[in-house]
């Protein structure tokens, strides 16, 4: 039988201190715990551990050799156990992110070097993805979702800029040949450019809204993207003059800055919630993402 780790620290203390007692009055234990644990202890291994008179307690051959060897080993213990307390008193390891590739081009990118400058002990791994996954079951600590996609039973906190909006643009060129929209329904007149999500639903109908008055397009184009890692292609091919292109405003604003686009139907721009950082509620939170957590919390949006 494998004896009981605390029967194993309750006889080398009993051991150290020369006597139950004496053990006693070191340790948390009382005497009749640390009796009682050694005397299972020695049921366990079938073996005398200490000779007991009532004016001393010594210890027997057998317990100065299990003395010997259990010394080191505890040694060892403790020290490993030292080292996970450090993970909880001094944030160290790695964070873990499962995150949609716009969070990571458009959030991220103001909070990783500051968080990171902030706890040097704290390594962190981003994957970057548009498809639903279980971020526990894919071995992340959290992820980043907008509101329509969170998952149920799980903590969010807000991360980013609170609102955003959806962007409409297109190139000078393109707007010079095919005119420029005045109006959502005239979306309907021009070549755009479409993406489709992993799940294989396309990101249409593009919504507008203005005053309260929410209106739905079904745009049409000759190029689909899969979003997250063909978006890139898609801001390019609307600067190339292919056609309208319906994005994050964010992502879409250092292109319309430098005149690659230009903006249409801004006062339509529909605006929606920014992202939040969600997180298991069942589990302790590891140390890396709780000092995340407590980062991002003192962020001003």
């Amino acid at each position: 039988m494998t004896p009981h780790f605390g029967d194993l620290t309750a006889f080398l203390a009993v051991a150290r201190a020369n006597g139950f007692r004496e053990a006693a009055r070191i340790g948390e234990a009382s005497a009749s715990a640390l009796s009682e644990a050694v005397r299972r202890l020695e049921a366990d291994l079938g073996v005398r551990l200490f000779h007991r008179t009532t004016r001393s307690v010594t210890l027997t051959e057998a317990g100065a050799r299990l003395v010997d060897r259990l010394t080191p080993a505890l040694s060892a213990v403790e020290a490993a156990l030292d080292v996970v307390t450090g993970f909880r008193d001094t944030p160290a390891g790695t964070l873990r992110l499962n995150v949609p590739v716009s969070a990571a081009r458009l959030v991220l990118p103001a909070i990783v070097p500051a968080f990171l400058d902030a706890y040097p002990d704290i390594e962190m791994e981003v994957v970057a993805e548009d498809g639903f996954v279980d971020v526990l079951a894919s071995g992340c600590d959290a992820g980043i979702r907008y509101d329509e996609r969170l998952e149920q039973d799980m903590i969010a906190i807000p991360i980013g800029p609170r609102v955003q909006r959806f962007a409409t643009a297109a190139a000078p060129a393109y707007l010079d040949r095919r005119g420029r929209p005045e109006h959502p329904r005239d979306v309907l007149e021009h070549s755009c450019v479409l993406g489709r999500f992993a799940s294989g639903a396309m990101t249409s109908p593009w919504e507008y809204e203005r005053c309260g008055e929410v209106l739905r397009v079904e745009p049409k184009g000759r190029l689909v993207v899969r979003i997250g890692g063909g978006t890139d292609l898609a801001v390019e091919a609307a600067i190339a003059g292919v056609g309208l292109i319906h994005l994050f405003e964010d992502w879409l604003r250092p292109y319309i800055d430098r005149g690659a686009l230009e903006p249409v139907l801004e006062d339509w721009w529909q605006p929606f919630s920014g992202p939040f950082l969600y997180y298991s509620g069942r589990r302790l939170v590891p140390p890396p993402l709780r000092a995340f957590i407590d980062f991002i919390k003192l962020q001003r949006w």
